[in-house]
């Protein structure tokens, strides 16, 4: 039987306990983000913090990385008590943070991220070859591969993590906050990364490791400690722990982890693509005679590594991207041309991947978020007028129906947590009943709640009868959804099958290498194996 603490574990033995937080409470404008939160790191070990979009996990990092100041409670570094102005005096004091999101400068080389503001001169020159030995003996040493002379906006997004790791090492950092280090990684990439903090950890270094997947928590943690509301509720040893029960502490109740859906019963082909070809940003192919459909009634997941045309496709289907060739047909009708708000107003609804960029304005209210492609028709409008109250009485139905965690209508969106951000977004593009939903990374950097909140509205609008195209990273996420699966390589759709033909085995060659030579003759053993 799963053993869970409700109370937060008792205090380490001091020579063991690199980092500790006593009663750290931090609170903003109508938030109590941390209440009292105490947490020991031990040397060598990771420590993954799990918790629910807005639980408080960031703020407790922002604080220890020197980015907010607590306003009651203590840090403890080696024993000895700190307080931190600003990140500096926390890398100083040798923590390191990579942060979900890079903060890389793409055009540098990995040499020159690397030693950016801690910049290696002979005279009044950089020495970067000097810097390029140092950085090369660190990759050596932690088995963190990577050319110190690659161009950033070369690497794959697991070799640019890396460029992250190295820049926290160069600084001496021996306790590093990982944010979601997975998020955007394949299940290869995955595995190697885990090999790398594996090797962190023997050579000394401690980790505090932030993430939202429960079997990678399991794989991964030597002690898992659960923040909710801002308070720790418990903790959990990883040997004894299950991905249910740790979903359970996190969100306060029992969490579904798969979907019980029926059986997909499709209908006619409600997107056509045909011969498609889509250029990226520079100017390059991305997406090359790319042609499937996608029928009435089911969803079609699209697998694939980050960059290989997802967005690009995406884009083009919704009227961001110019197309240079090819067809897109919406029910028979030719949409190829057609701007962003005509395929709304033909009845397209649009999940970004991005939903900071393209899926909301921070600064408008939640009420205005909801109605941002709808703001000027009926009711909402009447002879260009803004009818103000018909806009708030949707948005009151919206986050009481999507189950929205915020103080009111009119806060700005930018205030909420991402997965709450991402259930306005899902409430505005689902209320329009759309005839195609075109959903891309849709629970990237969520919690198990809110996972489950939104796929069972993306299998609700499929029993509705809409075509739902679903583009994911995220093979679990494919498989629990998907009733067919494709897999894109390099802009070409490389595999189409029945979800129960297909096997992540098959899938994750096919992400890899384009092409599965290697399905052996036992491979249709393991189909719809997940």
């Amino acid at each position: 039987m799963t053993s869970l603490a409700t109370d937060p574990p008792a205090a380490e033995p001091a020579a063991e306990v690199v980092l500790e937080a006593r009663g750290v409470t931090k609170r903003f404008p109508g938030v109590l983000a941390n209440d009292a939160v105490d947490l020991t790191l031990r040397r060598g070990e990771v420590h993954c913090l799990l918790g629910e979009n807005g639980a408080g996990k960031s703020t407790l990092m922002n604080v220890i990385f020197g980015l907010y100041q607590p306003d009651a409670g203590e840090l403890l570094v080696e024993g000895e008590p700190v307080r931190f102005r600003s990140s500096a005096d926390a890398i100083a004091h040798g923590i390191g943070m990579v942060h979900q999101h890079f903060q890389l400068v793409q055009a540098f080389t990995v040499a020159e991220n690397v030693i950016l503001g801690e910049e290696l001169r002979r005279g009044p020159l950089l020495d970067l070859d000097e810097a390029r030995k140092r950085i090369a003996a660190l990759s050596t040493d932690f088995g963190i591969s990577v050319d110190p002379g690659a161009k950033v906006e070369d690497l794959s997004v697991g070799q640019q993590q890396r460029v992250e790791l190295l820049k926290a090492l160069y600084r001496d950092a021996s306790i590093l906050i990982l944010d979601e280090p997975t998020a955007v990684l394949t299940p290869g990439e995955v595995d190697e990364f885990f090999g790398v903090v594996r090797s962190l950890t023997e050579q000394g270094k401690s980790i505090i490791f932030i993430t939202h997947k429960l079997r990678e928590v399991l794989a991964v943690a030597d002690r898992i400690t659960v923040i909710r509301r801002g308070k720790v509720v418990g903790s959990a040893d990883p040997d004894e722990a299950t991905p249910a029960t740790l979903a359970s502490l996190m969100v306060g109740r029992e969490i579904i982890l798969s979907i019980d859906k029926e059986p997909a019963t499709p209908g006619d082909a409600t997107l056509q693509i045909r011969n498609l070809d889509v250029a990226d940003d520079r100017g390059y192919t991305a997406v090359t005679d790319l042609s499937f459909d996608v029928r009435a009634g089911e969803i079609f997941g699209v697998a694939g590594v980050e960059g290989n045309g997802q967005r690009e496709l995406v884009e083009a289907i919704t009227g961001m991207r110019p197309k240079l060739g090819g067809t897109v047909e919406l029910d028979g009708v030719d949409i190829t041309g057609a701007s962003p708000r005509q395929v709304d107003e033909l009845g397209v609804g649009h999940v970004p991947e991005d939903r900071n960029k393209h899926g909301v304005v921070d600064s408008f209210t939640i009420a205005d978020n909801l109605v941002l492609n709808t703001f000027g028709r009926k009711p909402f409008a009447r002879r260009f007028i803004r009818q103000t109250r018909k806009i708030d009485e949707q948005a009151r139905d919206l986050v009481e129906r999507y189950d929205v965690r915020t103080p009111g209508i009119h806060v700005p969106v930018g205030t909420l947590s991402g997965g709450n951000q991402q259930k306005v977004i899902i409430a505005r593009e689902l209320s329009g009943e759309p005839r195609l939903l075109v959903v891309a990374q849709p629970t990237r950097g969520l919690d198990v709640g809110s996972i489950e909140f939104i796929h069972n509205r993306i299998v609700e609008m499929r029993d509705a009868g809409a075509a739902v195209l679903l583009v994911s990273a995220e093979l679990d996420e494919i498989f629990t959804l998907s009733d067919r699966i494709g897999v894109l390589f390099r802009g070409r759709l490389v595999g189409d099958f029945p979800r129960a033909e297909a096997s992540r085995d098959t899938v994750g060659y096919l992400m890899a290498s384009g092409h599965d030579d290697a399905q052996g003759p036992d491979e249709a053993d393991g189909a719809g194996e997940s």
